[in-house]
C-alpha cells in the first residue's frame, strides 16, 4: 500500500500533479496555504499504486511518496 504525502506549505498550486494522477486521486484544496496559493491534496490516499508520477512532475518538489 502506498502513501502520497503533499507538503502544503511548499506547493504552489500549479495543478501538474493533478493532471498526472492517473488514478485521479489528487485535487487542489479549497483552502489556502501560508503563501497563498490553493496547494493539492490528497482526495483519497487508500487507492494509490505509488507510481510516483505525481512526484515526478512536481516542480516544487512537494511531494513524496512512500511504497
Amino acid at each position: 500500500m502506498a502513501k502520497i504525502i503533499i507538503d502544503r506549505n511548499r506547493c504552489k498550486g500549479c495543478g501538474f500533479c493533478v493532471v498526472a494522477c492517473p488514478k485521479d486521486l489528487i485535487r487542489i484544496d479549497k483552502e489556502l496555504n501560508i503563501q497563498g496559493y490553493l496547494p493539492a491534496m490528497i482526495a483519497d490516499n487508500d487507492n494509490c499504486t505509488g507510481c510516483a508520477l505525481c512526484a515526478e512532475v512536481c516542480p516544487d518538489v512537494a511531494i513524496e511518496v512512500y511504497k
